[in-house]
């Protein structure tokens, strides 16, 4: 019998069957996948931007899930509103401003260097329309950056205005992170950012959860504190990675603006070096224990000197310390002093300066940095590439070339004097570089004032306490600026401002600047930034029908705004109208923001009050799954519970919020109401006095707790 033999395959055939074998059926199979993801609607888009409708129109709006690559989505951060129109008029030039958030306008974006800008450009050049975008985001360095730049580059974008630099250790992929970590191949970090962009990405990201295995990452936001045991010495080997990794960054953000037809002006980043001592401070690794204990003899001396207000002897102190160990940032801060304090302020500023540098806690951009943005930019006018050297022309309208609280509140987040300062030096950099079609149009006025930009951006009393104390207790009072030297007395200095200017928000100021308010609106009816204010001021003075009104134009101006619609939705509820419009505005936000803790909170809300018990109890739970914190969804299920008759699960509830919210008065107060109701008094009385006793500002505790006491007696 004759076999059958099968006929080996050689040649080029041998070689199409592997090719189709190992890539080809693969790259079908992964295609076929993600199409089957994004059909049955898996995923996140990780755009800067998502379509919407603006006046009827196809426009752009930001992406909420953008951050969703980068940080894990309870500790995402978000852009700032901004509407983009599909189309581009002819008379418009289009600036987008991308950086982290110093460029962003913390701590209130309405009063960001962007804004300063737009009205400089349109008093100087009125014929032609200004769009500024300003796409900066919290917490974001150059590998953030970059996505949100070729992102932008799909926009028609004229020009772009890079600012950061702030972030680079801390940020993503960086060396002093919690979130992506560092890679010494930033071929393999592109690699990882793109295989998120994609749905299979994110699913097997999803399912593998192989960044955060064994990370212990904070629930909520927690801001810098949360680095505050990264620690990078100024000669850690991965300190020359992040600065390779900057660098090839920029040159890829500029290479894509360039791509796109636009040019692009790369600025230098200011620091607080005068009055930001350094977070952190360590001694060289190789210091040995009896050099160390000669060293802190001196430096100890030279602190009592400085004390006694001996500056010199304190400095030669110093000195003989630095001779031992010169890398321990606070030493040359303290160096830094004493040169100021004894007019030597070359020397000062150069130690101050070298403070910021060996600074361990890197939550400000050191010089290094500085260098490679001038290095990537400078002498490069010819491909469209511009530097603006912002860190130095802040240094020279500084006190003696030292930047500090003149015009930055705490580390590097400007105030309204250094945004308008730093608007002016970007300014003069695009007046430059415009193209003549608009220099053409020159108006030839003067540049808009600091009053004028106040006027125009209603940066009243109102705002400057609010902003105060917003820095006050997110920044100042909290780790790690807390844990600086002598920061007791900036705390002292703020909180004096704050009460100043509280006090002065009388009820005539008010007024005052609720008109001022109304003006620049008049001015500017589609800012929405100036509703969002006169909205939050209204809202704040419980005028909550006028603010409801100022959230709605608001609308009209950012349709996608999800915390305006959780705010309608709030005040409609507030002010008694219809549950059903506040359930409408809710569902609203949480479509645009799925993850929106107060838009749970005020569905529950107006289910309660409908008396639609389930649905209530639903979205209360919803709302503390969100967040634990939420003081009123605690406090509202367990009322909802008590009046169902389920007083034990009320009771359960009320001790579980105070486990986690121990500084909210109802819990205490309803939590002793419920077990007086229950005639378990004494219970009552010892969650009382415990309240007392932790919070004697309470006044309702310490009024149930006097009339318990009396009954009893």
């Amino acid at each position: 019998m004759k076999k059958t033999l099968h006929k080996r395959v050689t040649g080029w055939r041998f070689w199409l069957f592997r090719v189709i074998a190992v890539i080809v059926i693969p790259a079908l199979l992964f295609g076929l996948v993600e199409v089957g993801l994004r059909i049955g609607g898996y995923g996140y888009p990780t755009g800067v931007t998502v379509k919407c409708k603006f006046k009827g129109k196809d426009a752009y709006c930001s992406n909420l899930s953008f951050g969703w690559r980068f940080w894990p989505r309870n500790l995402t951060r978000n852009f700032t509103p901004f509407v983009i129109p599909a189309d581009k008029p002819a008379d418009t030039y289009r600036i987008f401003v991308i950086g982290s958030s110093a460029a962003l306008g913390t701590p209130d974006p309405a009063f960001s260097f962007s804004r300063f800008l737009k009205i400089m450009l349109q008093k100087e050049y009125p014929q032609t329309n200004f769009e500024v975008i300003n796409t900066a985001m919290t917490a974001v360095n150059s590998h953030v950056v970059l996505e949100i730049a070729k992102d932008c580059a799909k926009h028609q974008g004229d020009l772009f205005i890079v600012y950061m630099g702030n972030n680079e250790i801390i940020g993503p992929y960086g060396a002093g992170t919690i979130f992506a970590p560092l890679s010494d191949s930033l071929a393999f970090i592109r690699f990882d950012k793109a295989f998120k962009s994609i749905r299979l990405g994110q699913l097997l990201t999803y399912v593998l959860k192989s960044r955060d295995e064994g990370k212990k990452l904070p629930e909520t936001w927690l801001g810098a504190r949360m680095f505050m045991d990264n620690l990078i010495r100024q000669t850690d080997a991965d300190l020359q990675i992040v600065y390779r990794n900057f660098q090839k960054n920029l040159e890829d953000i500029a290479r894509v603006a360039s791509k796109s037809g636009a040019q692009i002006i790369f600025s230098t980043v200011a620091c607080n070096l005068k009055d930001c001592p350094p977070f952190a401070s360590l001694h060289r690794p190789d210091l040995t224990e009896t050099d160390k204990k000669k060293w802190d003899a001196v430096y100890q001396q030279g602190i009592a000197c400085e004390s006694a207000g001996n500056h010199a002897e304190a400095v030669d102190h110093y000195l003989e310390a630095a001779k031992i160990d010169d890398s321990y940032a606070q030493l040359q801060f303290r160096l830094a002093r004493c040169y100021w304090a004894m007019d030597k302020y070359d020397q000062a500023r150069e130690k101050y300066s070298q403070a910021c540098d060996l600074d361990t806690l890197r939550l400000r951009a050191d010089s290094q940095i500085n260098d490679i943005i001038r290095r990537v930019a400078a002498g490069k006018t010819a491909k469209n590439i511009y530097l603006t050297d912002s860190a130095k022309m802040i240094a020279k309208n500084s006190p003696h070339e030292t930047p500090g609280q003149e015009f930055l509140y705490e580390h590097v987040h400007f105030n309204f004097d250094g945004n308008y300062l730093l608007a002016k030096i970007i300014f003069e950099q695009v007046a430059q570089i415009l193209p003549q079609r608009i220099k053409t149009h020159k108006a030839n006025k003067p540049l808009a004032t600091r009053k004028e930009c106040q006027q125009r951006l209603a940066y009243t009393e109102w705002t400057q306490y609010i902003s105060t104390d917003y820095i006050l207790d997110t920044f100042i009072k909290e780790p790690p600026f807390s844990n600086r030297l002598d920061n007791d007395k900036l705390v002292s200095q703020m909180e004096q401002k704050v009460k100043t200017l509280k006090a002065s928000l009388t009820q005539e100021s008010l007024k005052k600047i609720a008109e001022q308010y109304r003006h620049a609106i008049q001015i500017s009816p589609e800012d929405g930034w100036l509703h969002w204010q006169y909205a939050k001021l209204l809202d704040d003075t419980r005028n909550y029908q006028a603010a409801i009104e100022q959230y709605r134009l608001l609308l009209e101006c950012w349709p996608n705004y999800y915390i305006a619609h959780g705010k309608v939705a709030l005040l409609l509820l507030e002010t008694k109208q219809d549950t059903n419009a506040s359930i409408t505005y809710s569902r609203e936000a949480l479509r645009i923001n799925p993850a929106y803790t107060d838009a749970y909170y005020s569905l529950a809300l107006a289910y309660d009050i409908q008396g639609q018990i389930d649905q209530a109890e639903k979205y209360y739970n919803q709302t503390l799954e969100l967040d634990q914190r939420y003081a009123p969804a605690w406090n509202n299920l367990a009322v909802l519970c008590s009046n169902c008759g389920r007083d034990k699960q009320a009771e359960q509830i009320y001790r579980k919020g105070l486990q986690v919210v121990k500084d909210y008065e109802d819990l205490y107060c309803n939590l002793a109401i419920l077990l007086n109701k229950q005639t378990r008094r004494e219970e009552a009385l010892e969650v009382l006095r415990n309240a007392s006793e932790l919070h004697p500002e309470f006044t309702q505790v310490r009024k149930i707790l006097n009339t318990l006491t009396k009954t009893r007696n």
